[in-house]
Parts: C-alpha cells; structure tokens; sequence
C-alpha cells in the first residue's frame, strides 16, 4: 500500500522552513502531497498559480513530491487523493493550540486520516511566510530564508 501524506498550506510564499518540513516528509511517505489551499479570507502576493509554479520549482529534485491546489476543505482533499497523513509543521508553542483545533476538527470528519506533526528546524522557528514578505517588501535580506528562485519572485512584486 502506498502511503500518502498531504502537506497543505497557503505558502504565499514557500519559505525554508516550509521546505524543511517538505523534505523530511518525503523521507518517511511514498507520496507527498503539497497543496496550495485556495483560503478566501486571505488576500495573497502571489495568485494560487504562482504559489504552485515556485512550489514545484523548489522541489523538482524532489521525485515524490507532487503540487497541487485546493479549494474547501482539507479532509475532503485528503479522502480524495487517498491520503494516509496530514503534515502540520510546528514553529513554536503558539501554534500548537490552533494546529490542535484544526487537527481535532480534521479527526471529527473522518478519522481514518492522521494528522503528524513536524516541529521545525530550529533555524527557522521564527520564519513565517508574513515576516518574509514584510521584510522583502523593505528591501531587507531574506537570502537563506526562502529558495532563491522565490526570492527572485518577491524582489519582483515589490519593484
């Protein structure tokens, strides 16, 4: 049987620490899933297709790793491509409370999928998709945070 594990998230944009989390997945699952999840409540830098074009980009050297997208909810993406496991990544205490709602929710509508978490690498458990775009757009240095085909990408929004 082949084990999938889906590894959802707005990635506006993909950060190291996103790939972090990527990698090691892809070490223990015949299959890694990334899905864009297309959240209506938040206003993207990058449209869902970009996010999906930089994502496959930074893990091409990756061979089972495979991108997607999705609009709805994370359970019914998981059931539909025969996930195994959703894979949370964990920076710091604080988002272990949330991660835990919406893991128990996920258990509540269908509890043949797990959810795994994966605490981030310490050189990046203060990384967040928000504090690179706020950065970028200042001009700052995000060498080492992001891929650098994503840093190219951001150098370019905010021109």
């Amino acid at each position: 049987m082949t084990k999938i594990a889906v590894v959802p998230g707005s990635f506006d944009p993909i950060t190291m620490g996103h790939l972090d989390i990527i990698k090691r997945a892809s070490t223990i699952f015949d299959e890694v899933k990334v899905v864009v999840m297309n959240n209506s409540s938040k206003n993207p830098l990058f449209d869902v297709n970009e996010r999906m074009d930089l994502i496959s980009q930074v893990t091409k050297s990756i061979p089972n790793v495979k991108v997607d997208s999705f609009s709805g909810l994370l359970i019914d993406y998981s059931v539909e491509v025969q996930a195994n496991a959703i894979i949370r990544g964990l920076r710091a205490v604080s988002d272990f409370e949330y991660e835990m709602q919406i893991t128990s929710m996920n258990r509540f509508l269908n509890e043949d999928i797990e959810t795994l978490f994966m605490v981030s690498n310490n050189q990046y458990s203060f990384l967040s998709s928000s504090i690179v775009k706020e950065v970028a757009k200042y001009k700052g240095s995000i060498t080492g945070l992001v891929p650098e085909a994503v840093e190219k990408a951001l150098h370019s929004k905010f021109q």
